[in-house]
């Protein structure tokens, strides 16, 4: 949830693209399409002549690492995202010293905070750090909002299997279009309401209230008892994890899945800010607002709170816990913008459902659980909604497209918006109409 909410998901728009936004191929001028077909430099005209062929398996393996590269770092963005969720959960839940969502918050943010600020410093970000006076306004909010819903998601995670959050976090992109459609009267259409609509069902599926969903216990056993996996959670041996199972009742998993959801609705009102904002900030400013927002905030609350405080970490795993979070949440940034500089968002944001693969994987390892049945099926829901959307035409997008190829040097990254799909396409005309370079 990416969530990561200052990612695309998050949410940072760190290093300049290469030859001012151009992929790495582009910017060599070689040709994917035929390697061979290239200028023989002096070191290809004086190799002997039994080298052509290992002179063309070279450029096939270059050629096949300048379109793959940024999909690389994507997919390593994805596993930081999905190992900083695992390391909440574990912070919350798997100890008898358990911290409070709003103090991880604190850490990981802390950490973005500084370590974006010393880059920007460093690589002399225009506008830092501030950003232009026109938008800070806008920059609050977008980092208040990004706050409320990392706060929400956060905290369901005391009740909530990490493959279930993060199923719902796939909502973004919908939830970002009907707000957009909604408070910029961008358009809405029928198949993207329908979607959404399929979405809320399968997180029903998820949160499984008990008005809808029979508890476990009042279930009798029937010769079809084996229907019962729909609803279990646990393996039959209890689990066979490092770390014992959470239980929470119907009451605590219906209270976290409806957090989740007003997670993705913060999100959402952050990416749609993002979208008024354009290209008038640096999108590594507008996650640094995030980060400072988010690290005074949860700071205040729990001084102010009288049920809450600091804790310290009892032992070295939980304070290689918190800086492992602390330093995941950086590199989530950091990785997700440097593939975004070097790919196509639609292959990109392809890449976001693999974090429910890892995050299956984990939580059967760490926890030893697989999500029940119901789940799996409101997973199918969501992402099948998702993919729906995602694989309409949209000739806004399509135009869009073609007008940065025709002036590659103002194409600008923004990691936070291109991971949103079409929504965020159509939200690119709503942008300031300079860069930020």
């Amino acid at each position: 949830m990416s969530n990561a909410y200052g990612s695309t998901q998050g949410q940072a728009g760190v290093p300049a693209p290469t030859d001012a936004g151009l992929s790495p191929t582009a910017a060599t001028g070689s040709s994917h399409d035929d390697p061979d077909a290239h200028h023989a430099g002096p070191a290809e005209a004086e190799a002997p002549e039994s080298a052509p062929g290992a002179t063309t398996v070279w450029q096939k393996l270059r050629a096949f690492h300048e379109r793959n590269f940024g999909l690389f770092l994507v997919f390593l963005a994805e596993v930081f995202a999905s190992l900083m969720t695992m390391t909440t959960r574990l912070l919350e839940t798997g100890f008898e010293t358990k911290f409070h969502a709003l103090q991880i918050i604190f850490v990981r943010m802390l950490a973005t905070a500084i370590l974006g600020s010393l880059y920007m410093w460093v690589k002399k970000v225009p506008d830092f750090p501030l950003g232009d006076r026109k938008v800070r306004g806008l920059l609050c909010l977008r980092g208040a909002a990004g706050f409320m819903g990392l706060s929400c998601s956060y905290y369901s995670l005391s009740y909530l299997n990490i493959s279930d959050s993060t199923v719902i976090s796939f909502l973004v992109p919908t939830v970002t279009a009907f707000i957009c459609f909604i408070a910029l009267r961008e358009p809405f259409t029928i198949n993207e309401a329908s979607a959404g609509f399929i979405a809320f069902i399968g997180v029903l599926f998820i949160a499984r209230p008990t008005f809808l969903f029979p508890a476990d216990d009042v279930i009798e056993p029937t010769a079809a008892a084996s229907a019962l996996w729909l609803a279990s959670e646990t393996p039959k041996d209890g689990g066979s994890g490092f770390v014992p199972p959470v239980v929470a009742t119907p009451e605590e998993r219906s209270l976290a899945v409806l957090l989740g959801v007003l997670g993705t609705f913060g999100a959402a009102a952050a990416y749609s800010t993002i979208r008024v904002i354009g290209k008038r900030a640096h999108s590594l400013v507008s996650v640094n607002y995030f980060a400072v927002l988010a690290t005074v905030g949860s700071c205040l609350i729990i001084l102010v709170h009288p049920d809450l405080e600091f804790k310290l970490p009892e032992n070295g795993m939980q304070w290689f816990l918190l800086v492992a979070i602390g330093v995941a949440g950086f590199l989530l940034q950091f990785l997700l913008t440097e593939g975004l500089q070097r790919e196509k968002a639609g292959r990109a944001t392809n890449l976001i459902y693999t974090q429910l693969v890892f995050a299956l994987i984990l939580e059967r390892i760490v926890w030893g659980t697989t999500p029940s049945g119901w789940s799996l099926i409101g997973a199918a829901l969501i992402i099948g909604a998702a993919l729906w959307v995602m694989l309409q035409k949209n000739p806004v997008a399509h135009s869009t497209a073609e007008a940065a190829k025709q002036q590659p040097g103002n194409r600008e990254v923004d990691e936070e918006s291109s991971l949103l799909g079409r929504s965020a396409a159509l939200g690119e005309e709503n942008g300031a109409a300079h860069t930020r370079r």
